[in-house]
This record gives structure tokens, C-alpha cells and sequence, in this order.
């Protein structure tokens, strides 16, 4: 549960480049710019750094990961596992286990698609333009988006655009528990040229490989 907690919220990382949602003044224009430029791609790459932090709990963790994303698809690798968006299914495959789970995508799961998370962000936040940052020469301009529904268990998003490029650099997502998790962007790159076959699952491969496949 942890690894899929962990999976969707890159996930939703991943997916945010193509499906900001906006509703005032500076931040909207902001994240109007993002969402254009982004959609402007064939394809972009991303090569990140994820963060959990929680300091009463002593906890302190970081890995890497990467994510190819074209429209509503996406081949995330992520904590020694991938998951794999193919516009109607999600599969998340772990190695460790053995096992891939296949998901239907819904609006009544927890899957995270563009369209979704383009209502989300119109309906389920409120945007407020925060501090401006210099990092290494780089202006980040920070967007704070807070949850209107109090029962949730995140307590704020802050999201830092690249003021130059209009590009995401950072996103930090903290909770109500006090857990801060963050990713920021070492690599962003875009109009690579990909395999066709790269969002398609073959599910025959993992078969042969006595993988346990769960379908939810």
C-alpha cells in the first residue's frame, strides 16, 4: 500500500505537466503558462529526485526515478518498481514481488488521468501566489494550492515553476501527520524519440515469468 501511495503521487506528479487546472489572478496565469508550454510537447522525459520527511517520526528518505509521459500516457520507474499508463489501464509492476496489479481507469478510483486531474484542481483547491526563489541563477516562483475539503489528508501542495522556461522544478506536497514528501526535477527533456511499444504492457512476458497478476 505504502509503494502505491508513493507510485500515484508521482504519478500525479508526472501527469500535473499535462493537466494543471487554474482559478485566479497571478497563479492562474502561471499555471496557464505551464499547462500551454507543456502541452506544446510531443513527449517529455523526466528525470527526478523524491524526498519523505517526517521529522517527529525521525524519518528521512531519498531515491531517484524517471518518467516518460505523452498525452494521457506514461511509463513511470519509480522505488524498484514501474507503473505503466497506457490511456485505459494502469499496471503497476514489482519486481520484488513478483506480481503486477491491473487497473481499469476510472472516476471512481484512485488512478490519476489528465481529464481528472484537470477538475480536481478547478473544484478541490485554492491557489494562492507564494515566495520567489533563487536557485543556481534560476527564478522558482512558488504556487501554493490548499485543499478546500478539510477531511483530506494532505495539508497543502506548493508547486515552484522555473519563471524562464515555465517549466516545473519542484513540487512539495505536505501532509496533515506532518510527513513533507518533495520532488525536484534534475532532468526535463522533451520531443524524445520513443518506441512504440514503450506504454504497452505485454502481459504474456510476465506470465512467462510466473508473475502473479492481480486484477482490481
Amino acid at each position: 500500500m505504502k509503494l502505491k501511495k508513493q507510485l500515484l503521487f508521482i504519478g500525479l506528479f508526472a501527469i500535473g505537466f499535462f493537466s494543471f487546472g487554474q482559478n485566479s489572478s497571478k497563479a492562474q496565469a502561471l499555471l496557464d503558462e505551464v499547462y500551454n508550454k507543456a502541452k506544446s510537447y510531443d513527449n517529455i522525459y523526466i528525470d527526478f529526485k523524491s524526498s519523505l520527511e517526517n521529522t517527529e517520526a525521525n524519518i528521512k528518505q531519498e531515491t531517484n526515478g524517471n518518467v516518460y509521459i505523452k498525452g494521457d500516457k506514461y511509463l513511470l520507474d519509480y522505488l524498484g518498481a514501474q507503473q505503466l499508463n497506457d490511456g485505459k489501464k494502469v499496471y503497476t509492476i514489482v519486481p520484488e514481488n513478483e506480481e503486477v496489479t491491473i487497473e481499469d481507469i476510472t472516476e471512481d478510483n484512485n488512478n490519476i488521468t489528465p481529464s481528472k486531474m484537470l477538475t480536481f484542481y478547478k473544484t478541490g483547491h485554492n491557489y494562492q501566489w507564494d515566495i520567489l526563489q533563487n536557485v543556481g541563477g534560476r527564478k522558482i516562483q512558488y504556487v501554493k494550492l490548499t485543499p478546500i475539503d478539510s477531511n483530506t489528508e494532505i495539508k497543502s501542495i506548493l508547486l515552484g515553476v522555473d519563471s524562464q522556461t515555465k517549466h516545473i522544478y519542484k513540487l512539495i506536497q505536505t501532509g496533515e501527520n506532518g510527513t513533507k514528501t518533495s520532488i525536484t526535477v534534475n532532468s526535463f527533456k522533451t520531443n524524445q524519440p520513443l518506441s512504440s511499444a514503450l506504454f504497452t504492457f505485454n502481459e504474456k512476458k510476465y506470465e512467462d515469468k510466473g508473475y502473479y497478476i492481480i486484477r482490481n
